[in-house]
């Protein structure tokens, strides 16, 4: 019989708790049993396995990313908008390490439910992008630009790659700038 008060939903908040703390890669199903005081045995009947874990945070993490950006962007457009993203965006990648590190994989191929979370939580920056002028294969490359920046910037600094005697905050601040900056520029190119 399965423990009272646990169930799928609580098994994959813990376990997006506990990857942050431990880091995604090293989340296993004993550390997740210990934290939930239950035998990892036990674990299967809420989980599937530690794959079906992993998916789950992923799915979490996805949701709870995309939400966080749409809310700041709400009520701005054009580079109000990338900044408010951006910054909503960091916030979250560096109190969520773990679920960071899960949200960042594309859905596997048939997985109907991940890519429709994927997308969902995308949608806030498609709908900034397009405020900008920025459609179709335009938009995605904007928006793989935009991300990879701001992920390589956060992946840097939650590994405390950062040591230069320089405020981080203005280099971030800089980043984002020469970001819109370059997107601006290319949809300017692009019109002509």
């Amino acid at each position: 019989m399965p423990r009272a008060g646990l169930a799928p939903a609580t098994v994959v908040a813990a376990g997006a708790e506990l990857a942050d703390e431990v880091g995604f890669e090293a989340l296993t199903m004993g550390l997740l049993a210990e934290r939930l005081d239950v035998r990892p045995p036990s674990l299967y009947r809420h989980v599937e396995s530690l794959d079906a874990l992993r998916r789950g945070i992923a799915l979490q993490a996805k949701r709870e990313l995309g939400g966080v950006a749409a809310r700041a962007a709400v009520g701005k457009a054009g580079a109000d908008a990338i900044h408010a993203f951006a910054d909503a965006y960091r916030r979250w990648v560096l109190d969520h390490p773990g679920r960071y590190v899960a949200s960042v994989r594309a859905p596997a191929p048939g997985d109907e439910e991940d890519r429709q979370v994927s997308d969902d939580s995308l949608r806030a920056l498609f709908d900034i992008l397009a405020g900008l002028g920025l459609h179709d294969d335009d938009a995605v490359d904007a928006a793989r630009a935009l991300r990879s920046a701001l992920h390589g910037f956060t992946s840097l600094e939650s590994a405390g790659g950062f040591g230069l005697p320089r405020d981080v905050d203005r280099s971030y601040r800089v980043l984002v700038e020469s970001v819109i900056s370059g997107l601006l520029r290319n949809r300017s190119n692009a019109a002509t």
